[in-house]
């Protein structure tokens, strides 16, 4: 997100999130790892009207990395879980909220010490 924003609002984004993560995707209460960063607006060049969608310096960029496989309406649901819970907590547009999710295999996260 765009530097600025208060720790609160960092927070709210975190939390959305994380309570979408939990109630949408199932995912398991203490598997939860976030980071959040903040980036100047030059540092943060993106095409503003990509796929038709006018998007603004609020935009979030959300990038969740999974263990699973889930089908697309599922990934649907927490789009619209996320964008939604955003906009009710911090007034963003769900125009502004764009999320990438990454599935990984199991074996290819070092979880549990060999």
């Amino acid at each position: 997100m765009v530097v600025g924003k208060s720790t609160q609002y960092q927070r709210a984004v975190g939390e959305v999130v994380r309570r979408s993560l939990l109630n949408v995707l199932k995912v398991p209460k203490h598997n939860w790892f976030e980071t959040i960063n903040v980036h100047s607006v030059d540092q943060m060049p993106f095409d503003r009207n990509y796929l038709g969608i006018h998007r603004t310096d609020d935009c979030v960029f959300i990038q969740i990395t999974l263990g699973v496989r889930i089908g697309l309406e599922l990934k649907k649901r927490f789009y619209k879980a996320v964008a939604d819970g955003l906009h009710r907590s911090i007034e963003i547009k769900r125009e502004d909220v764009f999320i990438n999710l990454v599935e990984v295999p199991e074996e290819n996260w070092s979880l549990r010490p060999t």
